[in-house]
């Protein structure tokens, strides 16, 4: 009997498939992912949601690093040759691409984002999570990533980074800031909705994923052009414009000598500005992005009949 067994298996070949995960498959997988998100217990949910605060806020050092400056060319006596700024579009889609090094590491190294998570609506529209479980997910993971991107503000000011490149680290920190905290209300609204659409579409993307390159190719697209777009991300926004105040109220006068600025000429950055001014909309227009364009349409498209039936 075991004799024929083994005949069998070796002359049956084994079958590897490298085909596609399509969409409708990815639709039981992001319910899954789901399921499982809402059932983390609050400590564990929490300490994953400071490392996704403090990995977004990676990103966003990343990127205000890279979108510093100008571009130098140096003469053989050692001056300056020509100074030149990168064209917009070029300078954008590098920030965007630097941008991305934050939901890379959420996604491969482990960790959970408020926004990300606003797909669990595909687990509670099919009946597999309750509200309650929802709404508690998303608090426990905003109030992380609320800690960890904002501490990851504190401890980079204390690097002093900001005056690295003659201050035009801190320069850039200042005015992306200042343009966050300058924000009307519906503006930043319609900014969140478009910039969590785009999130959302990366993390989606990533359930037809089958190794870490896969991943990684797929998320970079969207978080990219969100970034690169001026979209606006509430988690984000706990590290750039808290790191603008901090810069605005504490960096020394060599800082401002150095930049030919003074404090006074960003008069947006406030706290209340940060608080009232843009955190409040672009969170409210995350959610709708990612609840309604992204969790919601797929829900519809691939698994309501499932429920009707």
């Amino acid at each position: 009997m075991d004799e024929r067994l083994r005949d069998s298996a070796a002359e049956t070949p084994q079958t590897v498939t490298f085909d596609a995960i399509m969409p409708a498959a990815m639709a039981l997988r992001a319910e899954a992912s789901g399921v499982q998100r809402a059932s983390l217990d609050p400590l564990t949910l929490f300490v994953l949601s400071i490392l996704g605060g403090a990995f977004v806020a990676f990103g966003a050092i990343f990127a205000t690093t890279v979108s510093a400056g100008s571009v130098l060319a140096v003469g053989p006596d050692g001056g300056t040759a020509f100074s030149a700024s990168l064209p917009y579009g070029i300078a954008r889609l590098l920030t965007g691409l630097a941008f991305t090094t934050g939901l890379i590491l959420i996604v491969i190294g482990g960790a959970e984002l408020f926004t990300g998570n606003n797909l669990i609506v595909i687990a509670w529209a099919s009946g597999k999570v309750r509200t309650s479980d929802v709404v508690l997910n998303w608090i426990i993971a905003f109030s992380g990533n609320f800690v960890g991107a904002f501490l990851t503000a504190v401890l980079m000011f204390q690097t002093t980074q900001y005056t690295f490149g003659a201050g035009a680290v801190g320069l850039t920190a200042l005015a992306t800031a200042n343009a966050k905290a300058s924000l009307p209300f519906i503006p930043a609204l319609a900014l969140g909705i478009m910039c969590n659409a785009l999130v959302c579409l990366a993390v989606w993307m990533c359930f037809a994923g089958r190794t870490i390159v896969d991943k990684v190719f797929a998320s970079v697209p969207p978080i990219a052009a969100f970034a690169a777009a001026g979209f606006e991300h509430c988690i984000a926004n706990v590290y750039f414009i808290p790191m603008g105040l901090f810069i605005k109220s504490g960096a020394p006068d060599s800082f401002w000598a150095a930049i030919g600025k003074t404090a006074a000429d960003f008069p947006a950055l406030t706290w209340r500005n940060f608080l009232i001014g843009n955190l409040l909309p672009v969170t409210i227009g995350n959610l709708i992005g990612g609840t309604v364009m992204v969790a919601a349409v797929y829900w519809f498209i691939y698994l309501r009949k499932r429920q009707q039936s």
